[in-house]
């Protein structure tokens, strides 16, 4: 009986000793974060590997070892970490997006292509690799990249970058339906990024273009959504005559949904739309509107409307801040 009792207060004692070093571990992961967050990898990688050998099976601080190593380009470090988890039943679409950007930085674009292929074979909804694939072919120069942004725009629908890169990719051919689109989507997606000013920016031009340029319409005739998005903005033609700014827009876009939401919505539904329609609704579309094309067109411009349109402006600063800009599945067009 006392032999008994001995272990059994053994094994509670080891229980607890190896949660209190759990917990020791998530702690150093987090001070080692701090560290990352401030740029001071050195210290970074120093508590991680303390954390290591607190939780040497966690994959969680396995992942930030390998990047603090990564940011302090020490990348034979980084990928003697990384590679045993990518073979891990643990592992996720991260531990390939880390790996990749370590063969990245070695100037290995074979092996990283053969390693993001690998990781959407594992995760074919991933759509960070989908778009870390579509930025490797880019920088080789490969057009297929726009393949790679559409798929991951496809089965990972509120994956942002994928956005981004699409948008970009399309503003530089005649296709800007698809520019407008992913442009618009993005901004909602990340409307405080440091990458919105330049979505903005192209979004007006590419608004300037939509109706000046028949090539858009050729482009588009062999897709339902883009046909029926380039006949409804087209009705606005002798709004856009006028010329193109924050406020012609406003109005091009209010008769736009207006008419969309009468003859496509039912066929065709769309978040952006949805929204669209929502900001009509609660009078906030105007300073929505100002938003994205008002800031880029003239900054002093845009202030000043603030100033004197404060309190459209601050109802509509308020709306961006309550909401998070999701999209629902199978509302991908761009077949």
């Amino acid at each position: 009986m006392k032999s008994i009792k001995s272990t059994f207060l053994l094994t509670i004692f080891s229980l607890c000793l190896q949660n209190t070093f759990g917990q020791s571990a998530i702690e150093l992961q987090t001070t080692a974060r701090t560290f990352m967050q401030q740029g001071d990898y050195a210290n970074a990688v120093l508590v991680l590997n303390r954390a290591t050998q607190l939780a040497p099976q966690n994959i969680e601080i396995a992942k930030d070892l390998a990047m603090g190593y990564y940011m302090q380009k020490q990348n034979s470090k980084a990928l003697d970490i990384i590679k045993p988890l990518l073979d891990r039943e643990d592992a996720d679409d991260q531990c390939y997006q880390i790996a990749g950007n370590i063969y990245q930085q070695l100037d290995l674009a074979k092996d990283c292509d053969k390693l993001y292929r690998k990781g959407i074979k594992r995760f074919p909804e991933s759509g960070p690799l989908y778009n870390e694939l579509g930025e490797l072919l880019l920088y080789q120069k490969d057009i297929s990249a726009i393949k790679q942004w559409e798929k991951g725009i496809e089965v990972d629908p509120n994956y942002s970058k994928n956005y981004f890169n699409a948008c970009k990719y399309y503003f530089a051919t005649s296709d800007k339906v698809w520019c407008i689109l992913y442009g618009e989507i993005f901004v909602n997606m990340e409307p405080l990024s440091t990458r919105a000013p330049e979505i903005k920016s192209i979004l007006l031009e590419s608004y300037k273009k939509i109706f000046t340029n028949t090539e858009i319409a050729k482009n588009s005739k062999d897709n339902l959504f883009a046909t029926a998005f380039i006949e409804t903005m087209n009705k606005q033609s002798s709004v856009a005559a006028s010329g193109i700014n924050a406020e012609s827009i406003t109005m091009i876009r209010t008769r736009f949904i207006l008419d969309w939401f009468q003859d496509n919505a039912a066929k065709f539904p769309f978040r952006l739309f949805d929204l669209q329609k929502q900001l009509l609704q609660e009078g906030l579309f105007d300073a929505y509107n100002q938003w994205i094309f008002g800031s880029v067109q003239n900054l002093a411009v845009y202030q000043n409307w603030t100033i004197t349109h404060s309190t459209d402006y601050n109802d509509f600063s308020h709306f961006q801040k309550g909401r998070i800009f999701k999209l629902p599945a199978a509302q991908y067009y761009r077949y």
